[in-house]
């Protein structure tokens, strides 16, 4: 046969002329069908093929003798290709055969139905559709799309696109067929949530809220520049397909499934007569009927198949009768006809498919007359009456309508000149050839007329073979009628009913029943599935006059009978015992009956017409095409193109189990190859499909899943996505089978299916291992939803001996923990294998490039671990223990690779301690793994790292310490923040690591150049400690906070690296306090003792320092830990003592300049020869001269200092506490020393100058010290009280022996001295 693309007439003459020739290869080749899925290079090749095996004839002469092939190699080939050429013709003859089985199964189910429960199927993910959906992404991430979104929901697409879209575990699913849209969209679901979760709340918007919006972006994405509207309507139009087909789809399905042409198809159904109720039903009960024959059979010749117990020889013989029964059980149930059945079924069913199984008991169930009950509609239409000429014109006539024995209708009235209506009576009756008589009527004009007046009748008596159209009658007038050629149009249409299979006139003779030779009007009545009965009726009669029932009748054509007058083609109904002869009045009407009769009497020989009918049919010859009806010439054209023989076939005679295997498989190749992600669930319409085969064909349903299991298996060990839930559905019901624990009841088991059973359950053990084994890849990130749990499910049922005994839990965590351990191995290998593909081969690996490799590779650990977690560690809940050893062994392979990259790193290099951080950060959050077996050895590796780091760290700020004071200059350290360079650490994961110099063990670490720490923010703008404090106080901090982000596990040693560092700290801070101290000291003795003296900043600076230690102890020195304390209390104190002594000598240096003032002053005691010298010379320059007050100059440059100290510490000491203190002790001091000054002058009276002295340096101090904070009480102390009176006595004096020298200088407040003093 050609291409399904040649015409139909070339390819019949084709098939002619091969039928009648000896298939040569070349011929063979070119004539045969192509494969399914062979496009025409398929064609070719076989040509091709063909032609080579007769190269060696043609191709003697032409070429080169070595070049030409010998014949032995010739012939071969042309023998191979022979060979698979006949291979192929018999695969397509198969398949023709097995695609009648399944159109006949859709033609006419009755066992099963569509199912429209099953899960809906997503849309698969192509390559292509995956690249696109990439470049959708991408698009976006570059910005080229018009989708407005913010940074957060940017950064979740990012990783997703990273993650997911880019993941060659994802490209793998999508070429296992396993990977749908929802899949992708649901992964992205899930990657947002926590991200979603982890926002600060926002007032008014809802985390929901956003969800849903970040979804919607999401599908605009996704979606591209696609009509969302128009993505419906294709989704909608595949999920309504997905779940209900019709019968043209379910054909056009397994015409690909099975690689059918459609011309083949139209040839089969046609021929099968597919679209006839009638004749399927009859296939069907011939199918069942051959099945008890055969089951009888293999009782009788004891040909069992082998079962595992011999017992089980006689239940096979009941299987097969009670499957036969219960699918007659199906056939009865069925309404005679689609429609419904309008007639009761007559309680045949079950004693009827006795009577078939045994039958000898044939009589015990006998139709009666009253069984057989027909219902005819009848449509009478009157159009129109011809013929009324003797009328006047406007008489009105009219027409009544009647079927014997039912009511009377009538139609309108119409004017004699126009007599037309077009009126339709609808009636219902139980006789077989009702009478119907319509009458004309005209009214009657005269007085005493009772009732109208007849002008005529016609009385008609329609069959359903009838025609439908109208036709004009003569009616039937009375004599004295003027009118006597009245004739009507009408149509009478008599439908047939469900149950009436055929009818017409036959003339008929039989031995029991019409016992003359009579023509007669017979109707083939269907009484119930298994039911039938031919039936003669007389006219107006309901029931039948005589009935012959077909069971166990035979039909066939047959020859004229002698001595039968009547009748021209000739056939009969023959059992043992009795024959009746039929004839019709012409040969379709014959073929019709015989038919009609064969499809009733479910008869395995098949009727063929006479031998010179097919041929005039076939030639077309003189007698009409009309002679014999359409089925027979469907079933000569598909004699001429050779499928008579797949037709006419016996389904009894084939082995099933074999073909359904051949369909199951190949349906599922076509199911895995659409467009859904069907995980090798078939479709509705297949599983529909193959139900019915099963059941109309008696497929066992061990072997069938058993099939089933097998092709799974292998598209699953080919790296398709099977759902394991589906094999677990087929396994269970194969083990049950097996170990005899049906739901139904204990059935055969062959020997045959426990071995395969035994077969399919150790691959099935073994690919579910090794599923297992590759969890991360088989079921990357979790998808299929809930497979893996699925699988170590399945897995568990495997593992049980038999049905009902649970496999000891040991025993499955056993082959879990080997699967697991084995997974480790296959994630970590792969995971390396990623990580070094951008390795340079060949090269030298620099330690700093390991290193390198080695933290990327740890990063990536750390997400397997998590995605782990994330995505499978449900699936595993019940062995959560083995998840953990599984991580363990994981990160044990790693630590391999993680010391050989550690040994070879330089001594003293701290380049190491990010990996630490980043393992240790994601080790200790994770409750299972947190100092376990890899935490553990992780702390044993860089335990002395950090010890070492900690002892050359310590080294290295005690020589700063030592090496800085000596140098240190004292200036405030205000750009010392200021030229720390603010740096953006590359991971925010990676710790703060002071970093040593490697060549210099005992130099000073170099500390790193990073954001200066969190303290100095808030005194950045005032002047600060020394450049070493400052630095000592950064380096104790830094050290500190890397130490405190190591987060060290293992509390004991992380107890002890707080108590060393904070003694450190504490060691640090004491000696900086004592070098400063001395400094301290050193200053002030070098500094001016007279009233010029300024406070230097360096003292402020000293004061700073104090400050700074105070605040750094509390940080730097002090422990959680109630004993720890002491460490902080005890630097507290040093720093306490230490202000204090510094105070003290701040202030003692303050009064040593008081002292001096006041030994300049001495000069003018009384009694002295300088004192009175002074006296008289100011006396006698006055006179003459402005002479300028004496003593007042000190008394300024006094007052000057002691503001200007006051300002110059206010200011620079960031300390208020400390400055209130050395201001109590100032003035205190002061005041003390004054007052011990006049106390030594007791018994002398001041002079004036002295006093005048005095009075301003005492009330500007008092002043002053008041205007800083000084408390009251202090400022109105008894030593105050005691200067202030003796003052004012020496006031009073000297007002009234000088007469106003004072000049007015008094020690009372007074608004004017203010205002002076401003």
């Amino acid at each position: 046969m050609l291409d399904p693309s040649s015409s139909e007439e070339e390819s019949e003459e084709l098939v002619e002329e091969e039928s009648g020739k000896e298939p040569l290869a070349p011929a063979t080749a070119r004539l045969s069908p192509s494969r399914p899925g062979e496009g025409p290079g398929g064609g070719g090749g076989a040509g091709g093929g063909g032609g080579g095996g007769l190269q060696p004839g043609g191709r003697g002469g032409g070429a080169a003798r070595p070049a030409s092939p010998s014949p032995s190699v010739a012939s071969e080939k042309e023998k191979d290709e022979l060979e698979r050429l006949q291979r192929e013709e018999e695969e397509r003859k198969r398949k023709l055969q097995l695609y009648v089985f399944v159109m006949r199964c859709i033609a006419y189910p009755f066992n099963a139905k569509q199912p429209t429960d099953m899960a809906r199927r997503q849309q698969k993910i192509s390559k292509q559709q995956l690249q696109t959906i990439k470049d959708r992404f991408q698009a976006f991430l570059n910005g080229e799309t018009q989708i407005v979104a913010d940074e957060a929901f940017i950064n979740a697409v990012q990783s997703y696109y990273e993650v997911f879209l880019k993941s060659d575990r994802v490209a793998r699913m999508v070429q296992s067929g396993g990977c749908s849209a929802n899949d992708s969209r649901e992964v992205f679901k899930k990657h947002i949530e926590k991200r979603v979760r982890s926002l600060p709340e926002i007032d008014g918007l809802s985390k929901e809220t956003v969800l849903s919006s970040w979804m919607a972006k999401f599908d605009a994405i996704y979606r591209g520049e696609e009509d969302p509207r128009k993505q419906q309507a294709r989704m909608t139009a595949s999920a309504a397909s997905e779940l209900i087909l019709s019968k043209e789809q379910l054909y056009e399905m397994f015409q690909n499934i099975l690689g059918i042409k459609k011309f083949e198809h139209q040839l089969l159904y046609n021929a099968c007569q597919l679209d006839n109720p009638d004749e399927q039903a009859a296939q069907i009960r011939r199918e069942l009927d051959g099945r008890l024959q055969m089951a009888e059979q293999i009782a009788k010749e004891r040909k069992f198949p082998k079962f595992v117990s011999k017992e089980m020889e006689n239940m096979y013989i009941e299987e097969l009768k009670s499957s036969v029964n219960l699918l007659m059980a199906n056939l009865e149930s069925m309404p005679v006809s689609k429609g419904g059945s309008e007639f009761k079924l007559q309680k045949l069913k079950r004693s009827h498919n006795t009577s078939i199984i045994d039958m000898g008991e044939e009589n015990e169930n006998q139709l009666s007359k009253s069984d057989v009950v027909l219902s005819f509609s009848l449509e009478v239409v009157i159009m129109e009456v011809q013929g009324l000429k003797s009328l006047a014109p406007n008489r009105i006539v009219y027409c009544t309508m009647e079927v014997e024995g039912g009511e009377k209708l009538q139609t309108d009235q119409a004017e004699a000149s126009k007599p037309t209506w077009g009126t339709q009576g609808d009636f219902t009756t139980t006789h077989a050839l009702p009478a119907v008589k319509v009458k004309l009527f005209t009214e009657s004009t005269g007085v005493l007329a009772l009732e109208d007046k007849e002008l005529g009748r016609v009385v008609l008596h329609p069959t359903p073979n009838s025609p439908k159209q109208s036709e004009w009658h003569k009616m039937t007038v009375s004599k004295n009628c003027p009118d006597q050629d009245l004739k009507i149009k009408l149509a009478v249409r008599m439908d047939k009913p469900q149950n009436m299979k055929h009818s017409g006139y036959l003339w008929a003779i039989g031995k029991n029943v019409w016992k003359r030779w009579k023509k007669r009007f017979f109707v083939l009545v269907q009484v119930s599935q298994y039911t039938f009965a031919m039936c003669s009726y007389r006219e107006k009669k309901a029931e039948p006059q005589e009935l012959l029932q077909l069971d166990g009748y035979t039909v066939d054509y047959t020859d004229p009978q002698p001595g039968l007058e009547g009748g021209r083609a000739f056939f009969n109904a023959v059992k043992e015992g009795d024959t009746v002869i039929f004839a019709s009045d012409d040969e379709q009407d014959r073929i019709l009956w015989v038919q009609a009769m064969y499809r009733a009497t479910g008869q395995s020989h098949k009727p063929v017409p006479p031998t010179q009918v097919q041929k005039l049919n076939a030639k077309g010859g003189n007698v009409p095409q009309l002679d014999a009806p359409i089925s027979q010439f469907y079933a000569d054209r598909a004699q001429k193109h050779g499928m008579d023989e797949f037709i006419s076939s016996n389904p009894c005679n084939f082995d099933h189990a074999s073909l359904f295997e051949m369909v199951q498989r190949l349906t599922l190749d076509h199911r895995l190859n659409d467009s859904y992600s069907c995980l090798g669930w078939f479709s509705p319409g297949q599983v529909f499909v193959l139900d019915e085969y099963c059941a109309r064909n008696g497929v066992r349903g061990c072997h069938r899943h058993l099939c089933y299991l097998r092709d799974l298996l292998e598209r699953a060990e080919n790296g398709a996505m099977i759902d394991p839930t589906l094999l677990h559905y087929s396994f269970a019901f194969c083990a049950s089978h097996v170990h005899g624990n049906r739901p139904d009841g204990i059935g055969t088991v062959t020997v045959d299916e426990k071995e395969r059973f035994e077969e399919i359950k150790e691959r099935l053990r073994l690919l579910l291992e090794n599923q297992i084994t590759h969890f991360r890849y088989c079921f990357p990130f979790g998808r299929p939803e809930g497979a893996l749990k699925a699988t170590l499910s399945l897995l568990e049922r495997v593992l049980m001996k038999d049905i009902v005994t649970p496999v000891p839990q040991e025993e499955v965590k056993t082959v879990i923990r080997k699967c697991l351990e084995q997974a480790a191995l296959v994630n970590y290998t792969r995971l390396s294998e990623y990580a070094k593909i951008e390795e340079n081969v060949g090269r030298l690996v620099t330690p700093a490039k390991k290193l390198e490799d080695t933290i990327r590779l740890a990063e990536l650990v750390i997400e397997v671990l998590q995605q782990n977690e994330e995505h499978h560690a449900e699936a595993f809940a019940w062995w959560s223990d083995l998840m953990v050893e599984h991580a363990e062994t994981f990160l044990s392979l790693f630590a391999v690779d993680m010391d050989a990259a550690l040994e070879v790193q330089p001594p003293d290099t701290w380049d190491s301690f990010p990996l630490f951080q980043l393992l240790n950060d994601s080790l200790r959050s994770d409750y299972n793994l947190c100092n376990g077996k890899f935490h553990k050895h992780l702390q044993d590796l860089f335990a002395p790292l950090v010890v070492r780091y900690v002892d050359l760290m310590e080294s290295s700020i005690a020589q700063s310490i030592h090496r800085g004071f000596e140098r240190e200059s004292w200036e405030p350290v205000k750009s010392l923040t200021s030229n720390l360079p603010n740096v953006n650490l590359p991971n925010v994961n990676l710790p703060k690591v002071p970093n040593l110099p490697v060549n210099i063990p005992l130099g000073i670490p170099q500390m790193p150049s990073f954001s200066a720490p969190s303290w100095m923010a808030a005194i950045y703008d005032s002047d600060n400690g020394s450049g070493t404090s400052e630095d000592l106080f950064w380096k104790l901090d830094a050290l500190q906070t890397f130490i405190r982000d190591l987060h060290w596990p293992e509390e004991e040693f992380g107890k002890h690296l707080e108590q060393r560092l904070k003694l450190m700290a504490s060691d640090m801070i004491e000696s900086c306090v004592k070098r400063t101290r001395i400094a301290f000291e050193v200053k002030l003795q070098k500094t001016s003792r007279s009233t010029d003296f300024r406070v230097p900043q360096s003292i402020c600076t000293m004061f700073n320092v104090m400050v700074d230690a105070k605040a750094q102890s509390t940080k730097l020195c002090s422990m959680e830990m109630g004993q720890e304390h002491q460490y902080h209390s005890k630097i507290d104190e040093l720093i306490e003592e230490t202000v204090k002594e510094m105070i003290t000598l701040l202030v003692a240096k303050f009064v040593t300049i008081l002292e001096g003032v006041l030994a300049k002053l001495s000069r003018y005691d009384e009694g002295t020869l300088f004192s009175s010298f002074l006296s008289f010379t100011v006396k006698a320059a006055s006179k003459y001269v402005d002479v300028p007050k004496p003593g007042m100059d000190v008394a300024d440059a006094y007052v000057t200092f002691v503001r200007h100290s006051q300002d110059v510490l206010r200011d620079k000491v960031n300390e208020e506490m400390y400055i209130e203190r050395l201001f109590d002790q100032w003035y205190t001091s002061s005041m003390n020393v004054v007052c011990t000054w006049l106390t030594d002058r007791m018994d002398l009276q001041l002079h004036i100058y002295q006093l005048k002295t005095l009075i301003r340096i005492v009330k500007k101090t008092y002043r002053d010290f008041r205007l800083q904070g000084v408390l009251d009480s202090t400022l109105n102390s008894k030593t105050y009280e005691t200067i202030r009176n003796r003052l004012t006595v020496e006031e009073a004096t000297a007002s009234v022996s000088e007469g106003g020298g004072l000049q007015g200088i008094t020690m009372k407040d007074s608004d004017e001295e203010d205002e002076e003093d401003d």
